[in-house]
């Protein structure tokens, strides 16, 4: 069993990590269970009814939320000529084509966020290696291959989270800083889960929201009733 420092134990104390709440709930008692000094991420887990291994039960997508995630996103765009001036306009913090592919091949990778025109996609594919496993490939189908980049950058800024379950079939997401309060959490957990409801492969049988976890960075997963995730979003 692991060991967990007095802080931890403290913000436990009196929560049954056995129980499952309601949405609500949940979120409150994760809030109220975060132990760090430092403004916690809230991150949330959902385990859903599909089976990845099929093409067609990958349930992908992304959603910017409402009320932001409360942390800088450093957005690289790969563009060429004009482009590449309203990358920049639009808040990029770095935009280019070759140049920045180079830069990519000798190591740097200062930013959070890739965004890519599709005329470029061939020469990022070359750094495919380098950013597929981080999570920065552009891709179409999260809208991070677009020639429409001052929305994406904007979207990017704003707080747009992208998503794909894991292999198990869970769907992890990050929704802000603890200091936000359960009522700014609660608004992008909704936006998460009205979008991933949309994406429901159509393939997918049974119960598609089929268990539900709020947690803060160093604190406990606090398990969510997934037959109370209807009531959430139609409240």
């Amino acid at each position: 069993m692991p060991k967990h420092g007095k802080k931890y134990r403290n913000a436990t104390e009196g929560l049954d990590l056995t129980v499952k709440y309601s949405v609500e709930d949940a979120v409150a008692k994760s809030l109220a269970a975060a132990p760090a000094k430092f403004d916690e991420t809230v991150d949330v887990a959902i385990c859903l009814g599909v089976d990845p291994k099929y093409s067609d039960q990958m349930v992908r997508g992304a959603v910017t939320m409402p009320n932001g995630l409360g942390k800088t996103v450093r957005v690289a765009v790969f563009c060429k000529g004009e482009k590449e001036a309203e990358a920049k306009a639009a808040g990029a913090d770095v935009a280019g084509a070759e140049e920045l592919v180079a830069k990519i091949k000798e190591g740097w990778l200062d930013f959070d966020k890739a965004i890519a025109t599709p005329d470029v996609m061939a020469l990022v594919g070359q750094i495919g290696r380098v950013l597929g496993p981080r999570g920065l490939m552009p891709n179409a189908k999260t809208g991070t291959v677009t020639f429409d980049i001052t929305t994406a950058i904007k979207e990017m800024k704003a707080g747009r989270v992208e998503f794909k379950v894991d292999k198990a079939g869970v769907l992890h997401a990050p929704l802000g800083k603890v200091s936000f309060g359960s009522e700014k959490i609660l608004g992008n957990l909704k936006a998460l889960i009205d979008t991933v409801n949309r994406l429901k492969p159509s393939s997918a049988k049974g119960t598609y929201m089929q268990a539900m976890a709020i947690s803060t960075t160093m604190g406990p997963g606090v398990k969510v009733d997934p037959t109370l995730i209807k009531k959430f979003i139609e409240g």
